[in-house]
């Protein structure tokens, strides 16, 4: 087992632990996150067909909990942002040709890069709808982002990929 997969295994194990800091956190009223049919997410199926002792949505708590936080930071007084996640293929993958229990760690290689696909409609005051798309976020340099290499966490890829999308502003999303 080399050190990256050792330090992953770790960052993983250190994001269960902060799950239950979060839970006592209040959404903000301004933003809404709902998934659309996560038991077909890609992330899911490769879950329960790979590692299906790793089989754990716990993940998708802790991405809306951090979606609603950060869009309520960019939109300004009045306006709500509503997402629907339809789909997420998370960083990294698992290899089953490996053996006993390097086959049950989730391996981050360049060719896994995180994958969020998602709808959304941003509304004014009135609720009268600004602006609305979908958006298949990617980024095939995901290992190369100086943000999410130097942070920790499961999730650190997906966050930032994310932050890449948000931080465009309720006028470009």
């Amino acid at each position: 087992m080399n050190r990256r997969t050792v330090l992953h295994a770790l960052f993983a194990a250190l994001a269960l632990l902060t799950l239950p800091a979060m839970a006592g956190k209040t959404t903000p009223g301004n933003v809404s996150v709902r998934y659309d049919h996560p038991e077909h997410f890609t992330e899911t199926r490769k879950i329960r067909a790979l590692a299906p002792m790793r089989a754990d949505e716990d993940y998708l708590k802790v991405l809306k909990a951090y979606i609603e936080q950060r869009a309520s930071k960019m939109l300004p007084p009045g306006e709500h942002l509503a997402i629907v996640v339809t789909d997420i293929d998370r960083a990294g993958n698992f290899e089953p040709w490996r053996p006993y229990p390097m086959s049950e760690v989730r391996i981050i290689k360049d060719i896994y890069p995180p994958r969020i696909d998602l709808r959304f409609q941003l509304f004014d005051a009135s609720g009268k709808v600004i602006r609305e798309g979908t958006r298949k976020l990617r980024d095939p340099a995901f290992m190369s982002d100086s943000i999410a290499t130097s942070s920790s966490g499961n999730l650190r890829y997906e966050k930032a990929l994310l932050d890449r999308w948000l931080r465009k502003g309720p006028d470009h999303l």
